[in-house]
């Protein structure tokens, strides 16, 4: 994982090691309001825990090829998109070696117009190489901290000596 706009600069310490392969960058992160859970407690068994919601994510991960010939780079640009294309979810369950705290991760193509295509490479440094965007969704950041605990209310208790309002 790099920034493959360092690839194309002369006197970065960089190129050297994203020569000749695949460049997974992270061009952008987004909140997804969508699934946003808006309720900062839960009910247990024995009151009520307060605390923030969790923050779910959409990552966009840019692949670009770097490879000296360009039919290299079409050939490395199928094998991402063929691997994705069998692969677009992953758990778990499907890949143990993933973090336990992720529940599901969903990949799936994102599509840019040209003009959005230039604006990226533009930002990027200018120099376009072979290259697709994915997003992944539903990347879940939850620190599971408690804000406060609060009992159950079990019972009210009415003042009985109660006045009564004076109406002239």
């Amino acid at each position: 994982m790099s920034n493959i706009s360092f690839a194309s600069e002369t006197n970065s310490s960089l190129r050297p090691a994203m020569n000749n392969k695949a460049v997974l960058s992270l061009v952008n992160v987004e909140e997804d309001k969508v699934a946003k859970q808006q309720e900062h407690f839960k009910k247990s068994d024995t009151g009520t825990v307060y605390k923030n919601p969790p923050l779910y994510f959409n990552f966009y991960i840019l692949f670009s090829m770097n490879r000296d010939l360009y039919d290299d780079n079409l050939a490395f640009l199928g094998c991402i998109l063929q691997f994705f294309q069998f692969q677009t979810v992953f758990t778990p369950i499907t890949h143990p070696s993933l973090d336990s705290r992720i529940q599901r991760l969903v990949v799936e193509l994102y599509n840019m117009s040209f003009e959005q295509t230039n604006h990226l490479w533009s930002v990027m440094g200018g120099k376009y190489y072979p290259s697709v965007l994915y997003k992944v969704r539903q990347v879940t950041i939850d620190e599971n901290a408690t804000v406060s605990e609060a009992g159950f209310i079990k019972q009210i208790n009415v003042n009985s000596q109660m006045k009564i309002p004076v109406t002239e």
